[in-house]
């Protein structure tokens, strides 16, 4: 008996010294040391994934400071707020958003994918900026921005920040007083706050903070056109991808000084609030604070005839260019000097916003479009949209498109496709790191095939997530080579500033005088100014 005793003490003391010693659970296998604290993330097929990270924190209309530190072990397994904003819109089967985002004005976090961590590799860093211009969406508003498969498909560390928008991150109080310089320009601080944090953390997560490559589409693509000619972003990136972005009076030029301080004047008129009661502003709810400065925008295009991106009378939240922060309109005649050493992938989609509008009514257009047409139809549709130039422009077409059916003419997209074309002919002016140009031009079979390639319709394939989305998924197998095909462009030239690779074929660096342009679709091809005719053609006033 007293052996058995001893024996089960010592049993006892055995187990009671294993509990003491640490766990290795795949949760504490997620822990990295970051300048704050310890994080603590989730590992998801394979990929360490961390959401809602804070890399910073700000009163409103103030700069952003560095975010607070904490003890012990955080958990960041659930995403951050998102900036306030309009309601998001309805989901369909085009546009593959998702209903998850709470929004809250600390909205300064980001989310980190990647393969390894805390194991002294070196990867690429991939940044996504999210659409919506610079006064809505989010880095979660679409599930197709989720960083797994991009991140295990090629190695990277990929992450995707939110950022004060809309009135919260550009209206220009700086009339009001000293601390209130930047105020019209504290979302692209925020932006700049987030790749400071990437310099000072994205090691822990086996990233390479001298390789870091900014990738975004739409306002995204315009933010990395606004980053490219801010100061205080220079050296914290070294690519940059502009997908459908370079846009006018949303990027490529901006609100100025005097039409921004225009619109804060109006704003407190609207809300009741003198000008001895500014701090009346920091606490005014959100609702009537963007109902106030929204309405303030259209009087301040009344008063100024200003132009919005689409060409009608209208103002959009943007940067203000201020002669400091940021110093001059980005691209006009020329392009920020401080971009000649950063190498540029830039293109659009084909069809952009001509289709964008019929998207949420399907059953409308899937019996009735360029697809189910007859010759007369089509006819008759080129002749009232083009009149006399009819004849001409199909010619273009045909010459830019010989593989297509001439009714897509009607669809080609100019708002975006001539503004990128200036901007890669002035980027490529500067001699300096190489350019290269896309047209995404794989249309969804989708219900009919109406929306042909439309605005949004690349970013599965860019992150390599086709199956998140309906409208690329019923691709099938072409569409996953196509996906693959993309993704792996996208991650070479984030890795070494070139997209090239054996499955595609040589895209050669863009010039003025040659225009390469790689067409991605179900066949990729490469193209030498093979469309300069036609958005002449289409827009003979613009200057690209």
């Amino acid at each position: 008996m007293k052996l058995l005793i001893i024996s089960g003490l010592l049993l006892l003391t055995m187990i009671g010294a294993r509990a003491q010693e640490p766990r290795h659970t795949a949760e504490n296998q997620t822990v990295v040391n970051l300048t704050t604290g310890k994080a603590q993330g989730e590992k998801q097929e394979g990929i360490y994934v961390y959401k809602g990270i804070p890399y910073a924190h700000a009163t409103r209309f103030m700069p952003p400071e560095a975010p607070e530190s904490w003890s012990g072990i955080r958990i960041f397994t659930e995403y951050g707020h998102v900036c306030p904003q309009v309601p998001m819109p309805i989901e369909n089967d085009f546009i593959s958003n998702q209903r998850i985002a709470v929004e809250g004005e600390d909205c300064q976090n980001l989310n980190v994918w990647t393969p390894g961590i805390n194991d002294g590799k070196k990867r690429p860093v991939m940044v996504w900026l999210h659409g919506g211009g610079f006064q809505t969406g989010s880095a979660i508003e679409q599930r197709v921005y989720d960083g797994t498969n991009l991140s295990r498909k090629g190695d990277v560390v990929v992450v995707s920040i939110n950022h004060r928008l809309n009135v919260l991150g550009f209206l220009d109080l700086s009339a009001y007083g000293e601390e209130y310089k930047y105020s019209g320009n504290v979302g692209t601080m925020d932006m700049v706050a987030a790749l400071k944090w990437i310099q000072s953390n994205i090691e822990v997560f086996g990233g390479d903070p001298d390789n870091v490559t900014l990738f975004g589409q739409s306002g995204g693509g315009a933010k990395i056109i606004v980053l490219m000619t801010t100061p205080a972003a220079k050296g914290l990136f070294q690519k940059g991808i502009i997908q459908s972005g370079a846009v006018e009076a949303c990027g490529m030029t901006n609100v100025t000084t005097k039409i921004g301080r225009r619109v804060a004047e109006l704003t407190l008129n609207n809300l009741g609030i003198r000008k001895n009661g500014i701090k009346k502003l920091l606490t005014v709810p959100y609702k009537e604070l963007e109902t106030a400065s929204n309405k303030a925008m259209v009087q301040a295009a009344k008063e100024y005839g200003s132009i919005d991106s689409w060409g009608n009378p209208g103002l959009l939240w943007t940067p203000i260019v201020d002669g400091d922060y940021l110093p001059f309109q980005p691209v006009v005649d020329s392009i920020s000097s401080q971009s000649k050493d950063i190498p540029i992938m830039i293109g659009t989609a084909m069809a952009e916003w001509t289709t964008m509008e019929m998207l949420g009514q399907a059953s409308k257009y899937q019996n009735d479009n360029k697809n189910t047409w007859s010759q007369e139809k089509v006819n008759r549709k080129l002749k009232e949209r083009f009149g006399n130039q009819a004849e001409v422009v199909v010619d273009a077409f045909k010459q830019a498109y010989p593989e297509r059916p001439v009714a897509d003419v009607l669809y080609v997209e100019t708002m975006l496709r001539a503004p990128a074309l200036k901007t890669a002919r002035l980027k490529a002016d500067q001699h300096g790191a190489p350019v290269y140009n896309y047209m995404f031009a794989w249309d969804t079979p989708l219900e009919g095939g109406f929306a042909m390639s439309y605005h949004c319709s690349e970013l599965p394939f860019v992150f390599n997530n086709v199956a998140m989305s309906k409208a690329s998924a019923v691709g099938g197998e072409q569409a996953k080579i196509l996906a693959d095909r993309m993704s792996r462009a996208w991650i070479n030239f984030a890795r070494y500033g070139n997209p090239n690779h054996r499955d595609i074929p040589d895209w050669p660096v863009f010039t003025r005088e040659t225009g390469y342009t790689m067409i991605f679709g179900n066949e990729c091809l490469v193209k030498k100014d093979y469309d300069y005719k036609l958005m002449q053609l289409l827009v003979p006033d613009y200057i690209f």
